[in-house]
């Protein structure tokens, strides 16, 4: 997980999520220095009708922060995981939301917390333990009423999360996209140099683990001609090599990993947490969109499982026993007939 220059780098999962139409996009684009094959709407259909419908990474890079020096990291790595807002695709938003170490909640600041604004906030209190919120559009503000405008929302923003583990968080006012331009360098961009600082104060080195068996969740998959078919996803478990030999248990294949990237850069080995693109050969990308990948043999195709479950405050209905749920593991959700056997707490 070195760069060429053989720094030793960090990667860290910024989630950005928010209501359809926030801004999420523009925000990430100003943000970033390097965009992955799957970045910035570039499905044919995002295009078409103007709004993410899939997950988006791109990253930059930013001198280690005072608290994270002597981790024994050099560089810091933000991955940023654009998710879509749309509720018809929730499932996508929770996959991408399993990945990451931080969310980042956008909210247009002339509409307020809307429908999705709320769902996201749901899965932040189940998948990660860090949130700042960003007001975006602050542009569309007149000048004279700006900061009154700004100071309501945050009161308001701030006073919806005092039941939730997310009081007092960071909230950071920005523009993406003054006057709706199209901006890539963010040289004209509201508030992105105090939303970079924002970030990396609340930065936190992450509990990452090299060893083990590998669970890498892929959330895309296509052929290069002349190489060979192309995994991109991130490590939730353990570490991958060059030359690995690794299993799609769902299709039972084993491949050996020919080449490995990390945003563009070749690396011999990626660990828990990191974003890295895999090549293996002789494979139908076809075959697969969004997957699981493992060391050989370390995960089983289960018809039935015993586990533990936690209802979330906001399920107000009861948890009854013959009741279909959706199970959802890395990218792939499925559905399943549940038996409760009753409270631990009883």
């Amino acid at each position: 997980m070195a760069t060429p220059t053989m720094q030793k780098v960090l990667n860290f999962n910024v989630g950005v999520l928010g209501h359809v139409d926030s801004g999420k996009t523009s925000l990430a684009k100003v943000l970033s220095t390097v965009a992955s094959t799957a970045s910035f709407d570039k499905h044919p259909q995002s295009q078409e009708r103007g709004i993410t419908l899939d997950l988006g990474f791109s990253s930059f890079l930013v001198a280690m922060p005072e608290h994270l020096k002597g981790s024994g990291y050099d560089v810091l790595q933000y991955t940023l995981v654009d998710c879509p807002g749309h509720a018809s695709l929730i499932r996508t938003i929770i996959g991408g939301a399993q990945i990451i170490d931080l969310m980042m909640l956008v909210v247009d600041i002339t509409k307020g917390i809307q429908t999705q604004t709320a769902e996201c906030l749901v899965i932040g209190e189940i998948t990660c333990n860090k949130l700042l919120v960003v007001l975006n559009k602050v542009d569309q503000i007149e000048d004279t009423k700006r900061e009154k405008e700004i100071a309501k929302l945050s009161k308001r923003i701030s006073r919806t999360l005092e039941t939730t583990k997310f009081k007092d968080v960071p909230i950071v006012p920005v523009s993406a996209k003054p006057s709706g331009q199209e901006i890539t360098d963010g040289s004209n961009a509201i508030g992105i140099d105090s939303l970079i600082k924002v970030i990396a104060e609340n930065t936190f080195l992450p509990n990452r683990v090299s060893e083990g068996p590998l669970i890498y969740a892929v959330d895309h998959c296509f052929g290069i001609k002349g190489q060979g078919t192309i995994m991109t996803g991130t490590i939730l478990s353990g570490g991958l090599s060059l030359n690995d030999t690794i299993e799609i248990p769902s299709l039972k294949i084993t491949k050996k990993v020919k080449s490995m990237q990390m945003f563009r850069q070749p690396v011999q080995h990626a660990m828990q947490g990191d974003r890295v693109a895999i090549c293996v050969t002789q494979f139908d990308p076809k075959q697969v969109e969004r997957c699981v990948v493992c060391t050989p043999g370390h995960i089983s195709l289960l018809y039935g499982a015993v586990i533990q479950a936690e209802k979330i405050v906001y399920h107000k209905l009861a948890c009854s026993s013959g009741a279909k749920f959706h199970i959802t593991i890395g990218h792939e959700t499925v559905m399943a007939k549940c038996t409760f056997f009753g409270s631990v707490f009883d």
